[in-house]
């Protein structure tokens, strides 16, 4: 399959195949592209990079080759390792270096890895930054690009630390109150980096942490996108262990998911509610989210008196609409959340802090805090992409057959019915179609879901 590029990075799978998989030439010809970029957008003389990976289990050789690549160009490289792609995002201002590389597919499976290109804000290229390192990487020739000596790595192990203590720094996050509490929470962070990040953040809050899949080996136990159908151990174990709640990060530690004391999945969607109606009832402002995420963010801001706006999918849109609209949190409903008082980047860490600090202060049960927010059931489904598709017909297709309904096109097609919606987009992760639906019961949003995959198969 080919390498898919997108505001998302460059990813792929671990192969051997030069332009289709995620090989060592791949990986150096879009390092260096990245390298040249950041260098044509900089006045330093000498340009600095900040890296770090998760756990998947290429990482270690794909960390090499990146690195390598970038001292051979001349740039300096401050590795951070085993880290979060939180963490990297972070580190980059900090270090006042001049773009980060995250070496991380996220939610892909482990056979997946892929490179995610930082700007000197520690914030994901725009779509227009992107485009032009591919425009680079077409046309590159190392020999145009000789540097007069080779640059310096230097490693930094700490910025997981350095990132938690500035969580706790924030007003936001009520130390006192969550250790009041003394609760006993179970962590799965599939065996990657949240393994090592989660249980520092808890054990800082004077929580009882008992470890599921913590170990960073990055051999994922199960499926590492945090949805309901993957987290039966996780429940099952809360439940053993009479633990106040369940924690879930994906392998980067972007996304986050909870299990509640009794074993029910709060919701990914939830994740950001929860935080946003917590961050607004002491700091009222504006929300953002995707087009793809739950009515119950509009809700809950319209609760508080506080405006909502919706982007399209991507994290880099987000944080443009955030800026544009100057919101105080926004995010996915995949689980991200996006604080801008800490950086302008998903964070499950963050998210952790700001949830257990609303949990904490409301005296509540995890199973109580959910059964507060409006109850929207959402469906989440996905449609291979066979070769020659036309999905551009299709959104034709459809739009034409449902013009009666409320439309939007900014990313794929949303149709807005009176009590419900669905939205198919093209992945910019993988060869997929996605499916989204939302109603008010769980069995409407996958009936309708499976309505317009049908849909889309009698049409190609």
């Amino acid at each position: 399959m080919p390498l898919i590029k997108s505001i998302s990075g460059i990813r792929g799978t671990i192969g051997d195949k030069v332009g289709e998989d995620l090989t060592p030439t791949d990986i150096i010809l879009y390092t260096s592209s990245y390298a040249m970029w950041v260098k044509n957008n900089s006045s330093k003389q000498l340009n600095t990079i900040v890296v770090g990976r998760d756990a998947r289990i290429s990482g270690e050789m794909v960390q090499g080759f990146v690195i390598d690549t970038l001292i051979s160009l001349g740039f300096n490289v401050i590795s951070l390792n085993l880290s979060t792609t939180p963490t990297v995002e972070i580190a980059v201002p900090m270090e006042n270096a001049d773009g980060g590389i995250i070496i991380t597919a996220s939610h892909n499976p482990k056979n997946w890895n892929a490179l995610k290109l930082l700007n000197s804000k520690g914030e994901f290229l725009s779509s227009l930054d992107g485009q032009e390192v591919l425009k680079i990487s077409k046309t590159f020739n190392a020999d145009l690009h000789q540097p007069e000596k080779i640059g310096e790595l230097v490693e930094k192990d700490n910025y997981i630390d350095i990132h938690i203590n500035e969580i706790l720094k924030l007003d936001l996050v009520d130390i006192e109150s969550i250790k009041n509490r003394g609760y006993k929470i179970v962590v799965d962070a599939v065996n990657s980096t949240g393994g090592i990040a989660v249980p520092k953040l808890l054990e800082k809050l004077g929580v009882n942490v008992v470890k599921l899949f913590c170990d960073p080996t990055g051999d994922f136990p199960h499926n590492p996108e945090p949805l309901k159908e993957n987290l039966s151990d996780l429940s099952n174990l809360v439940i053993e262990q009479q633990a106040d709640l369940g924690i879930v990060v994906d392998p980067d530690v972007d996304r986050l998911a909870f299990v509640s004391e009794n074993g029910d999945v709060f919701g990914e969607e939830y994740t950001l509610v929860a935080c946003a109606d917590y961050v607004l009832g002491i700091n009222p402002g504006s929300t953002v989210s995707n087009l793809s995420s739950t009515r119950a963010l509009k809700d809950i801001s319209d609760n508080h008196n506080c405006k909502y706006n919706s982007s399209a999918v991507g994290e880099v849109n987000v944080v443009e609409m955030m800026k544009n609209t100057k919101a105080i949190i926004g995010g996915e409903g995949n689980g991200g959340i996006i604080l801008p008082s800490i950086h302008y980047g998903r964070d499950a860490l963050v998210g952790i802090a700001l949830f257990l600090s609303h949990l904490s202060k409301s005296e509540l049960k995890c199973s109580e805090l959910r059964d507060k927010y409006p109850n929207y059931f959402m469906s989440k489904k996905k449609k291979q992409l066979d070769s020659g598709f036309d999905y551009d017909n299709m959104i034709e297709c459809l739009k034409t057959k449902y013009a009666s309904e409320k439309i939007n096109l900014i990313d794929g097609l949303k149709i807005d019915f009176s009590d419900s919606w669905v939205q198919l987009r093209k992945s910019n992760t993988e060869p997929i179609i996605r499916i989204y639906s939302e109603a008010k019961t769980q069995v409407l949003a996958d009936e309708i879901s499976d309505k317009f995959i049908q849909e889309i198969e009698s049409i190609s």
